[in-house]
């Protein structure tokens, strides 16, 4: 059977996105991949100083998605499949590039954890992220910003003549482009991948990146590396260095043997081939290897607790089975960023396929040996010197420019290239990919000004770049423009400079709110709650009255309500924090991020028992971030009572 491409339908029940949050990002989100400072202590030199290389300042210039909901029907997404006589490759374009499904085709067997709904949760840097597949995650520590947005995708000639499905994209939170080439050549068992991020600019850059594949966590599953030492991290922030397999009298390798969900960081020797596999009861299952440039390998579960399994619930229909996640990254851990020279690339090729190795070796007691097991049978399927081959043979491709496109991406590549004259064979960013969100800046660009909106509206997106920020420090000083240009300098570290230019804005805007919530962000920051509580009472004020019907508006009124209120509530100003619940949209006060809020007022205001009424009639918090606690520190003020499972998130051992 020759390879064939083809598009597909996916149909899955899946919910709605929903709007992006207008409110620009102005601080990095409460990160729960953050190391503890005393753990830096007696790290390896290379590791402690990449953990320490450029971390996020804030999410900018890339918006929250934070719309989404839990009400699912039935959705179609645009796919792509890749079939030979051995594998079966579905890939959603419109969804980061995720691998959906990798189907053995002899067998019928699934070799990923495949999700059977859609169902956004807060894990992605920005909001939204999904679990299932293969995801390819670039740009900082977390879930890539790109979970849930739309990557290019295109046919290319493949090495051997036939054909790879291309995906690329520009990541923005760290100005890069890059791609990802999947193909299967006739005859293989192997999926290749071939990977290539490029530093287009003249400084240096830092670089992450983690594959991350979702694999059936059964009870009798394994995972396998070659590792006889891992590094530890859990929820407590704590890194640490351990055995493998076996840790504090239970054998590691196996998921479901650990209580908390925690990420083992697997410390391959220098010079050994990197893979990792997991393998069932039958020493059946999912392998991956690769060239040398993607030295991390990691196994990371959800355990046994009671939070860890009501995180796998929240992410897919009750009842449908449990997943734990292998992945490969450029460093040790995902605490990592790996600096990359000016005009200079990372590339490397993956593999991925079916293996099977002897179920006695495998779960054997000897971990030596069952790792010489795993690695026996995957020297027999898939030679490392045929994955060299296929790496050299793929590098003459990677430049060829695509052919017939599948699915487009955004267009902030276009307006990076258009402006920078970045010259990028083989990851065309066309300037017909130009849009609206883009059309603002191509205008200061072209004339030195940022143009007045056609319409009344929430602010567009903010580009903060030292190039657009250069831009904006010359244009002509209108609100809209000193916003735009507080956010920028903002993003630079110079915060004075950011507030008073949104301080100046504020003189003259006709739209206030947008200024007063930086203001108040500021304030906060800055350590005065009375005085961010008091800006925020007044943009919401600002809002409400300016406010019109329509998703855009419905979105704005959502951010800046939960801000105000959260930061109100801090601040001890319940007044405030009622007339902000009172001016809220009657719809808005029915979700479950607005219930969280009532009962936190309620409990504030000496009403417990009405805030413990809102907890029994029950809600859902879609946005639920990873690792927050908020849900049972809630309960735990309005009740002695245990946490109902239904709320029961928590993901570390009770403090």
């Amino acid at each position: 059977m020759a390879t064939t491409v083809r598009r597909a339908v996916l149909n899955l029940p899946a919910a709605p996105l929903g709007p992006e949050n207008p409110l620009p990002v102005l601080c990095a989100p409460v990160e729960a991949h953050t190391l503890d400072e005393r753990s830096r202590e007696g790290l390896p030199r290379d590791m402690a100083r990449q953990i320490g290389y450029e971390p996020l300042r804030s999410l900018l210039p890339v918006r929250l998605r934070d719309g989404y909901q839990r009400r699912r029907k039935e959705h179609g997404f645009e796919a792509v499949v890749l079939e030979n006589a051995h594998l079966r490759v579905t890939v959603l374009p419109g969804l980061g590039g995720r691998v959906h499904s990798l189907v053995h085709v002899p067998t019928g067997r699934e070799l990923l954890y495949r999700n059977p709904v859609f169902q956004p949760a807060n894990f992605a840097l920005n909001g939204a992220w999904f679990s299932g597949g293969i995801e390819w995650n670039i740009g900082a520590t977390g879930h890539t910003t790109l979970s849930c947005s739309p990557v290019h995708a295109a046919l290319v000639p493949a090495p051997d003549g036939g054909v790879m499905v291309r995906l690329w994209e520009w990541e923005r939170l760290r100005d890069l482009p890059f791609q990802v080439d999947l193909w299967l050549p006739q005859d293989s068992e192997f999926l290749y991948v071939g990977v290539r991020v490029r530093n287009p600019h003249e400084r240096t850059a830092p670089v992450y990146w983690w594959s991350n594949i979702a694999v059936p966590e059964d009870p009798g599953t394994r995972v396998l590396a070659p590792a006889d030492e891992a590094w530890h991290f859990g929820y407590e922030r704590a890194l640490r260095r351990i055995p493998v397999p076996r840790w504090e009298d239970e054998d590691r390798t196996y998921p479901l043997r650990s209580e908390y969900p925690a990420d083992f960081f697997y410390e391959v020797p220098e010079g050994a081939r990197p893979w990792i596999a997991s393998l069932d009861a039958e020493g059946r299952g999912l392998v991956q290897t690769s060239t040398a440039r993607l030295r991390g390998r990691k196994l990371f579960v959800w355990g046994s607790g009671d939070g860890g399994r009501r995180w796998q619930e929240w992410l897919t229909e009750p009842g449908t089975g449990g997943y734990a996640e292998i992945q490969a990254g450029l460093a040790r851990t995902q605490l990592e960023h790996v600096r990359l020279e000016a005009g200079a690339e990372f590339s490397w090729l993956e593999a991925y396929g079916p293996l099977a190795a002897d179920p006695g070796a495998v779960h054997g007691p000897d971990w030596a040996s069952a790792r010489s097991a795993a690695e026996a049978a995957l020297a027999a399927a898939l030679p490392h010197a045929r994955v060299e081959e296929a790496y050299e043979a793929w590098r003459g491709a990677a430049d060829t420019e695509p052919g017939e496109r599948l699915a487009a991406g955004s267009g902030w590549g276009a307006l990076e290239v258009l402006c920078g004259g970045y010259e990028l064979p083989g990851t065309p960013f066309e300037a017909a990919g130009l849009g609206e969100a883009q059309a603002p800046w191509l205008e200061l660009w072209r004339t030195g000004v940022f143009p007045a909106p056609r319409r009344v509206a929430p602010p567009g997106p903010s580009l903060v770049a030292p190039h657009w920020r250069d831009m904006l420090e010359t244009a002509p000083a209108d609100p809209l423009t000193e916003y735009h240009l507080g956010v920028a300098q903002w993003h630079a570290g110079d915060v004075a400079q950011a507030v008073r230019s949104w301080e100046r804005g504020l003189a003259l805007a006709p739209s206030r709110w947008p200024l007063l919530r930086c203001l108040a962000v500021a304030d906060a920051l800055a350590g005065d709650p009375a005085r961010a509580a008091q800006r925020y009472a007044e943009a919401f004020d600002d809002l409400a009255e300016e406010s019109r019907g329509g998703e855009p508006w419905t979105a704005a009124e959502s951010a800046l309500g939960r801000e105000a209120m959260t930061a109100m509530l801090a601040a001890g100003r319940l007044p405030a924090a009622r007339a902000v619940w009172d001016r809220l949209r009657p719809a808005l006060r029915e979700e479950g991020r607005f219930r969280l809020l009532a009962a936190r007022l309620l409990a504030a205001e000496g009403h417990v028992g009405a805030a413990r009424r809102v907890f029994e009639e029950g809600f859902e918090l879609p946005d639920l971030r990873e690792g927050d606690e908020v849900l049972s520190e809630v309960w735990s003020r309005i009740t002695h009572r245990p946490l109902p499972a239904t709320y029961d998130f928590r993901m570390r051992p009770p403090t």
